[in-house]
C-alpha cells in the first residue's frame, strides 16, 4: 500500500490534460466550477480501472483498431478544447483595447456543472493510454490469491480519493490567485498557453505508439 500511494501521488502530479483543464477553470472561473471538472476526470479514471479489473482494458491494449479509434476521438476532443481557448484569445484581440489593462475582470461566466463534468469525463475516458496504463499498473499491487475485480475497485477508489484531494488542492491554490489571472493580458496568455498545451497533448496522444 505505501508503494501504491507513492505511485499514485507521482502519477497525479505529472503534467497532462487533467492539470491543464483544472488550472484553466480554477484560474478563470474560481474554485467551485473546478469541482465538477475534477469529479468528471476521476469518474473517467475509475471506469478505466474497473475496465482493467474486468479485462476490458486488455482488449483495448490488444486491439489495434479499437485503440486507434479511442486515440483519435481523444485527440480530436483535446484539439477542440485547445481551439476554443485560442478562439477566446482572438476574440479579445479584436475587441477595443481597454484603458486600464491591469484591472482584473470579474470571473468568467460559469459553465454548467454538467458541462464541466462531461468535459473532464470525456478527456479522461477518451484516452486509450489510461486503459493500457491501468492494465499494466494495478496487477503489480494485487497478489494472485486476491479477487481481481473487487481488489481493483478498492485500489481505484483509494486512487480517486487521493487524486481528488490533490486536484482540489491545486484548484483552491490557483483560484486564490484568480484576480491576477483574470487581468486581461494575463488571461489572454493563459488561454493561449492552455490552448497550445492541449493541442500539443493531442499531437502527442496521436503520435506516441502504444
Amino acid at each position: 500500500m505505501p508503494a501504491f500511494l507513492v505511485a499514485v501521488v507521482l502519477i497525479s502530479a505529472s503534467p497532462g490534460p487533467a492539470m491543464a483543464l483544472i488550472f484553466r477553470r480554477a484560474a478563470l472561473q474560481g474554485f467551485w466550477p473546478s469541482v465538477a471538472t475534477v469529479l468528471g476526470l476521476e469518474m473517467g479514471i475509475y471506469l478505466w480501472a474497473l475496465a482493467a479489473g474486468a479485462g476490458l482494458a486488455a482488449l483495448v491494449a490488444a486491439s489495434h483498431s479499437l485503440y486507434v479509434a479511442i486515440q483519435v476521438v481523444g485527440a480530436c476532443f483535446l484539439v477542440y478544447l485547445g481551439i476554443r481557448s485560442w478562439a477566446s484569445v482572438l476574440r479579445e484581440r479584436r475587441a477595443p483595447d481597454r484603458a486600464a489593462g491591469d484591472e482584473a475582470d470579474p470571473p468568467a461566466p460559469r459553465a454548467s456543472s454538467r458541462i464541466a463534468f462531461v468535459e473532464g469525463f470525456v478527456v479522461q475516458l477518451a484516452n486509450p493510454k489510461a486503459a493500457v496504463f491501468m492494465f499494466a499498473f494495478y496487477p503489480q499491487f494485487i497478489s494472485s490469491d486476491q479477487p481481481l475485480l473487487p481488489t481493483t475497485a478498492l485500489l481505484a477508489l483509494i486512487q480517486v480519493i487521493l487524486e481528488t484531494a490533490l486536484y482540489l488542492g491545486l484548484a483552491a491554490g490557483v483560484s486564490r490567485a484568480g484576480v491576477w489571472f483574470r487581468r486581461p493580458t494575463i488571461r489572454r496568455r493563459l488561454e493561449a498557453v492552455t490552448g497550445t498545451v492541449l493541442i500539443a497533448l493531442a499531437g502527442r496522444l496521436l503520435l506516441t505508439a502504444r
